[in-house]
């Protein structure tokens, strides 16, 4: 294998592949990058065995066709290294991978492409594809209530929800929720659920921009694969059964919030430096059009912060943990936010004011 390519090309594209390689592994070869050429196309896959993205380079002129595998960390760290600009030259000879630039030059150890792993390829059951933004939107407005380390492993990933023309995606820690719904061009009678494991939606979201060129998305039993221009990602899906979402949003809300998002972004901020550190707990004190946010701590110390908001009805007060309200303020884009409460045992359902394709619910606490 023989081939020469540009820093500016390869740089990204290995960046993502190998941010799925683990640095810890039981596989020697999945430290590694595969690198495949043929012609003037060269691919790069990385793998932890979850997770499997194929970035794709077209060079500017064929090399000598061939597959190789080389440690991924060092071969990112070496092109990270080198000016702007640079050329590499890839000569494979017997087991080692020569990389030579301007007056550089390093020697590789490699392993055989025979010894890298194959994520299975199932059928699909599903197939449909929409625009990278309109997956990219469905990530980032919900990704941030996915649980960390729960026990409940399926909890650790997000719900994807196929129904026909529509692409819904939820996410929960078990104390709060995020939904996100858009409509897409999908044919299909049923109602498809997969679930897929947080590091698969992480990867996922970096490899998509905000633009309108087409990903293919196919959905087996086992397996979800999204498939770009530049990229194939393919991820194990969890497997596991996803809690009833649709249970957990609260129905006949009688209080009905509207106040500046970012008013109340900031004001959550403040009081959030002397809520308790563990269990970062506020209150809301509601009156006629005024918001009234309080912070305590256990070491007496107190914060309050007053909103002007748009609220007429009964007076109310409820416990909320701050830094869950902080992450939907971040994440809504509109002006306002609209907040609905019944009582102080019942859940909050945060959405923007009209036209909201995403619904937070977020636990009470007593404090």
């Amino acid at each position: 294998m023989k081939f020469v390519v540009s820093r500016e090309a390869l740089l990204k594209p290995l960046q993502l592949v190998a941010g799925v390689v683990e640095r810890r592994q039981t596989l020697p070869v999945l430290s590694n990058v595969l690198i495949v050429l043929n012609g003037d196309q060269l691919s790069l896959t990385g793998t932890d065995l979850e997770v499997e993205i194929i970035g794709r380079v077209h060079l500017e002129q064929a090399g000598d066709s061939g597959e190789i595998t080389v440690p991924a960390r060092k071969l990112v760290d070496i092109c990270r290294s080198l000016p702007d600009g640079s050329k590499l030259e890839f000569i494979q000879e017997d087991q080692r991978i020569i990389l030579k630039s301007g007056r550089s030059r390093f020697t590789l150890s490699t392993l055989p492409a025979s010894d890298f792993p194959n994520v299975e390829d199932s059928p699909g059951n599903l197939r449909f594809s929409c625009a990278q933004q309109e997956v990219k939107r469905l990530i980032e407005r919900t990704a941030f209530a996915m649980a960390q380390q729960d026990v409940r492993y399926y909890l650790n990933g997000m719900l994807w929800e196929v129904r026909q023309d529509q692409l819904r995606v939820v996410a929960t820690d078990g104390h709060r929720m995020a939904m996100c719904t858009r409509a897409i061009a999908v044919d299909t009678a049923d109602v498809t659920q997969a679930i897929l494991p947080r590091k698969g939606v992480l990867e996922l979201s970096r490899l998509l921009d905000d633009s309108t060129a087409q990903v293919e998305v196919t959905l087996s039993g086992n397996h979800i694969r999204v498939t770009s221009v530049d990229y194939t990602f393919t991820s194990k899906l969890v497997d596991g059964k996803f809690p009833e979402y649709e249970r957990v949003l609260p129905r006949g809300g009688n209080k009905t919030i509207i106040g500046s998002r970012i008013e109340l972004k900031q004001a959550f901020g403040r009081t959030a430096i002397l809520s308790n550190e563990k269990y970062r707990g506020v209150r809301l004190l509601l009156s006629d059009g005024l918001l009234t946010i309080v912070a305590n701590n256990p070491e007496q110390e107190e914060a309050e912060e007053q909103v002007v908001v748009d609220y007429a009805g009964d007076s109310l007060e409820v416990g909320f943990n701050v830094s869950y309200l902080q992450d939907v303020t971040n994440v809504i884009q509109n002006e306002n936010v609209k907040i609905t409460l019944s009582d102080a045992n019942s859940s909050a359902l945060l959405e923007e004011p009209e036209n909201s394709d995403s619904l937070y619910v977020v636990m009470p606490m007593r404090l």
